[in-house]
């Protein structure tokens, strides 16, 4: 599966923000995600699985439970390819922080 399928869904993109703040267990998982999309536990764990064959999450077992970990290389190859429109809009918003660094001057802040 190509990296932006599995980043298209909105599930699979919020279990990636929760692993990006910590490592978690599959339970904890599955409270946040029920309670945000209303998902039942066997659909987290299709994304879970989702996720971890795409290689953006891995997991571990810790006696009953199992453990969840963000991987960080897939997330650099979306990053690499992004890397080629960054040019895009750069520009642009260089020229936005200097609009607004002119204003915050002109009102003395």
């Amino acid at each position: 599966m190509h990296a932006f399928d599995v980043l298209g869904d909105p599930v699979r993109r919020r279990i990636l923000e929760l692993l990006a703040d910590s490592e978690l267990r599959s339970g904890e998982i599955v409270e946040v995600i029920r309670a945000e999309f209303g998902i039942s536990q066997a659909g987290v764990s299709q994304h879970l699985k989702v996720l971890r064959d795409a290689g953006f999450a891995s997991s571990r077992v810790d006696g009953p439970r199992r453990i969840y970990t963000l991987e960080p290389a897939p997330l650099q190859q979306v990053d690499d390819w992004l890397s080629r429109f960054k040019g895009f809009w750069t520009h642009k918003l260089e020229a936005l922080a200097t609009e607004v660094a002119r204003g915050q001057k002109e009102r003395g802040e």
